[in-house]
């Protein structure tokens, strides 16, 4: 027995490792059928170092996945983040043989295929091909070209690539637990499909997901994906930096950070202190909250820093209408939107998934905007390709089998 239209997503993140499965409801929207997280292990920085701990990881959250919807996990698609992605815009243009037909689907793969083809190093592998917009002789930009006439056709796609070696640790990680991949989704691409709303890609956007040691870019413009970009800092430095200045362990640090941290001070915060867990002979010490804020501050201005200085340097930091989206778990830091307006003089806010049903108590976080905005993405994608059936799940009809499928899970050689 098979479910329809049903696509299991792996969020493989720097702090936690988020498996969930969805399918399309009555309305037309995502439904969430399950979820499985586990505590992330082996990456550094976005890229698997340790495959074994990492797999492990995803093995744990594909089983909890499976148990909350009673489904087996065959294949999924995967999110893919770290310094290691680059991007660029390419051009292509075709001639239409007989300009008295009009251009048709298989036209606009072919200049597709055309804009798509970049030289690249042997130790590189292309991503994403996604189309940027179409020209037809030479004219106004068009959304979609086909039925339309014309000797020639143009199109400009943003194109993104990684490197083969991250690349293939990431899906022989998961391949090792047990699921096949069938995509791989750059995580920018997958948060903006959740959280970033039409009137926002047409008029510029910057989608920013912070997450644990990566912060990922993702410009729209005129409705398109116009730039993306990977920064190496994002929550674990906050962390850092208040376990150094606090000297405390790093749990005591995440949990003042998550609690009471803030991206400013206020003045007001002088007279608050709280209790955090420390190093030494005294393992409890009262600390100004102030002062808490003003470690958090100095590494917040500086991650802002740099998302303006990448998006400065690509042209579109005066030209983001819609201004910021941030998202992401560390986004949910106190204030960082507010601080954003005021240190880039541009909108911004802080960007929660929408458009789906199920489960909203539990993942209707930023934190979870990549994994939903990964299930989003693949069936969409799946409606483009009018795919009607899935294989990547196994649905059985009892508890029985359920266990046996376990059993297998487990016997299954890693």
């Amino acid at each position: 027995m098979r479910r329809r239209s049903t696509v299991a997503a792996i969020d493989v993140g720097s702090t936690k490792v988020a498996v969930i499965v969805g399918d399309v409801g009555e309305h037309g929207e995502t439904r969430i059928l399950g979820v499985g997280v586990a505590p992330a292990a082996g990456l550094t920085r976005g890229v698997i170092d340790n495959i074994q701990s990492a797999r492990e990881a995803v093995r744990i959250a594909v089983e909890k996945a499976e148990q909350a919807c009673g489904m087996r996990i065959l294949s999924g698609v995967v999110g893919i983040s770290g310094n290691h992605l680059a991007s660029q815009n390419n051009r292509g243009i075709i001639a239409i043989p007989d300009r008295s037909r009009p251009i048709s689907a298989d036209d606009r793969a072919r200049v597709l295929e055309a804009a798509g083809q970049i030289s690249i190093p042997t130790n590189r592998q292309v991503l994403h091909v996604l189309p940027r917009g179409y020209w037809v002789e030479g004219t106004d930009p068009v959304s979609d070209p086909v039925g339309m006439f014309g000797g020639r056709l143009d199109a400009e796609t943003h194109i993104v690539s990684g490197a083969v070696s991250a690349i293939q640790n990431l899906t022989k990680c998961v391949e090792g637990a047990g699921v096949q991949v069938d995509d791989i989704v750059l995580e920018s691409i997958a948060s903006a499909t959740s959280v970033i709303q039409d009137q926002e890609r047409l008029q510029g956007v910057a989608l920013v997901d912070i997450g644990g040691s990566t912060t990922s870019l993702a410009v729209f413009d005129e409705g398109a994906v116009a730039h993306t970009a990977c920064l190496p800092i994002a929550g674990s430095h906050l962390t850092h930096d208040l376990a150094r200045v606090l000297r405390c362990p790093w749990e005591s640090a995440e949990e003042v950070k998550c609690q009471y941290g803030a991206a400013y001070a206020d003045p007001e915060m002088a007279r608050e202190s709280i209790e955090i867990h420390a190093f030494g002979t005294q393992t409890q010490k009262s600390v100004p909250l102030s002062h808490v804020c003003e470690i958090l501050q100095a590494r917040s201005e500086e991650i802002l820093e740099m998302i303006a200085g990448e998006l400065k340097r690509a042209g579109y930091l005066d030209r983001l209408a819609a201004g910021l989206v941030l998202t992401g778990g560390s986004s949910q830091l106190r204030g960082l939107a507010e601080m954003a307006e005021m240190r880039l003089g541009i909108p911004a806010r802080i960007g929660k998934p929408h458009g789906y049903s199920g489960l909203s108590d539990i993942i209707g976080t930023p934190a979870y905007a990549t994994s939903i905005g990964l299930v989003e993405y693949a069936l969409g994608d799946r409606a483009r390709t009018a795919e009607p059936v899935s294989a990547g799940f196994e649905v059985p009809v009892g508890g029985f089998f359920r266990r046996i499928a376990s059993l297998g899970r487990a016997l299954m050689p890693q």
